[in-house]
């Protein structure tokens, strides 16, 4: 249907306050459009982007819907529909639209390109893998495809695979220079084959690229700690890191201030009716800080063949979401989130996690910043067990100041921000212990690099679960890890790591200020 200019106009402007990240304001004149043409494709997906933004999921889910039943074969509307599932936890049907998606796409290499992003970010790695191959075949030199398949073989453990896929890609694509940054991070670089000069080489060039210049930074960062040169590495970790704090508009303070409001709601009172529960059985936890060795010990457990991991997911943090619909601030969440009926929140949690893993006994969840929702965890799900990672707060400061995260994370790029962030969440953990005697496991990074057996053994032991000797043979552990530590867990334990942080005494100053403080 052709539509008059004015029609037009107001779309685009709706279109313009979406960008602007303003959906209310969107979503008032996609309404008034949608009266005047009922059913218009372009304002019903803004309509639907709209929802998104404000975490309405079933919103996002009718107006996707809408488009469908008028054109079933929209591809746009058919992926939005996956992410509006995906959110709901209703895993099994937004594969099931992927499917659908991938027999329309199956000769077109950059929906399926599109489509195997989807299946990652469903935790899909293997099928996303599979789907990046047949992308392959139709473009074989395509940047994004390229790109993609590397990390779907970085995610299965085929690290050489995915450092060849990475040299084509840079060959192709020279500016493509996060593919650097993931080209260091696949091996560790020797003296002898490293990439140090040719980095060089392209951040002299790089004047402009704001975003090149960090990825360049932290590939450099990298490269040159891994030959022992300390000095030089830190001084592009710390190019990099500032390059990329500055283009944040993020303050610590208020993450701080959320974890002080959940330990003011989350007080002694609000567990005082709590009881022993079946709820949450086979539910294991894992969180922690990031790089605080999260991810090593759910490669320990999901190697029991009683266990398997879910990996990092959003389920429980999207349960809440849903369940406090409305809530307009972090302090209003907190607040809601105190409200949750216990048995509507571990419904919703369950369903998504066994679509999941519909077959397995023990599912791990091991999303670090669960931490702040242990409250809700114990008392939503008391026979879930929680674990919770420690590490020397110098090692795991340095440790997430010198990794370049795709999302989340913000604190982590600033040595202030770290050390504010550290002590923030130590204080909530000590409230947690202190309202929930005897409920979290503390695993000790140093200790259980150092000690593998005892210490695995102690912990499969703590879980209830007989032990087995595959525990101690993670690296061989086959299931997907799309992780930071993805390289680092395909190899077997070393504790390397532990003390690393004494190489930058000096330029670690800020950090060690803040937390002796």
């Amino acid at each position: 249907m052709r539509m008059n200019p004015d029609f037009q106009r107001r779309l685009q402007e709706a279109d313009r306050l979406l960008r602007q990240r303003q959906p209310q304001a969107a979503e008032t004149i996609c309404a008034a459009l949608l009266k005047e043409a009922p059913g218009h494709r372009e304002a019903s997906l803004i309509t639907s982007r709209a929802h998104q933004m404000r975490n309405d999921w079933d919103g996002m889910l009718a107006h996707v819907d809408r488009v469908l039943k008028a054109e079933p074969g929209d591809m746009a509307a058919q992926l939005m529909r996956v992410e509006a599932l995906s959110a709901l936890g209703e895993i099994v049907e937004a594969r099931a639209q992927l499917e659908t998606a991938k027999r329309q796409a199956r000769q077109n290499a950059g929906l399926l390109g599109r489509i195997a992003e989807m299946e990652t970010q469903l935790g899909d790695h293997a099928a996303a893998r599979e789907t990046l191959a047949k992308a392959r075949v139709l473009a074989p030199d395509d940047p994004a495809i390229l790109y993609n398949f590397a990390s779907a073989e970085i995610a299965v453990g085929e690290m050489d695979a995915a450092e060849t896929l990475l040299d084509q890609l840079i060959e192709t694509a020279p500016g493509d220079y996060d593919a650097c940054y993931n080209r260091a991070t696949v091996r560790k670089q020797t003296i002898d084959d490293n990439h140090i000069d040719d980095l060089l080489t392209r951040l002299s060039k790089v004047s402009g690229n704001v975003a090149g210049e960090i990825q360049l930074c932290y590939a450099l960062a990298k490269e040159l700690e891994d030959i022992g040169e300390y000095d030089r590495s830190f001084a592009y970790l710390s190019r990099g890191a500032g390059a990329r704090r500055r283009q944040m508009a993020y303050r610590v303070e208020d993450d701080i201030s959320t974890m002080e409001d959940i330990a003011a709601v989350f007080d002694k009172d609000y567990f005082a009716g709590s009881g022993e529960g079946t709820n949450g059985e086979g539910a294991i936890f894992i969180l922690g800080l990031p790089r605080s060795g999260t991810t090593l010990v759910d490669r320990i457990l999901s190697s029991h063949p009683e266990v398997n991991s879910v990996g990092e997911v959003n389920d429980l943090a999207l349960a809440i979401t849903r369940l406090c619909a409305g809530a307009k601030s972090k302090e209003e969440l907190v607040r809601r989130s105190a409200a949750i009926d216990p048995n509507a929140l571990s419904a919703a949690y369950r369903n998504s996690t066994t679509q999941r893993l519909p077959e397995s006994p023990y599912i791990i969840d091991k999303t670090p910043l669960n931490f702040l929702y242990i409250g809700l965890i114990a008392e939503t799900m008391p026979a879930a067990r929680i674990i919770n990672l420690v590490r020397d707060p110098m090692d795991v400061g340095y440790a997430m100041y010198k990794t370049l995260f795709r999302m989340g994370y913000p604190f982590s790029y600033d040595l202030e921000d770290i050390g504010r962030y550290i002590c923030a969440k130590d204080r909530l953990m000590a409230h947690w212990e202190a309202v929930l005697p005897g409920k979290i496991i503390n695993v000790h990074y140093q200790q259980l690099v150092t000690r593998q057996e005892e210490e695995s053994r102690k912990l499969v032991s703590a879980l209830g679960l007989e032990w087995h000797p595959d525990c101690l043979a993670f690296h061989q552990n086959k299931s997907p890890s799309a992780t930071a530590s993805a390289a680092q867990v395909r190899q077997p334990i070393y504790s390397s790591s532990v003390g690393k942080w004494k190489a930058y005494k000096h330029q670690l100053a800020p950090l060690v200020k803040v937390l002796n403080a």
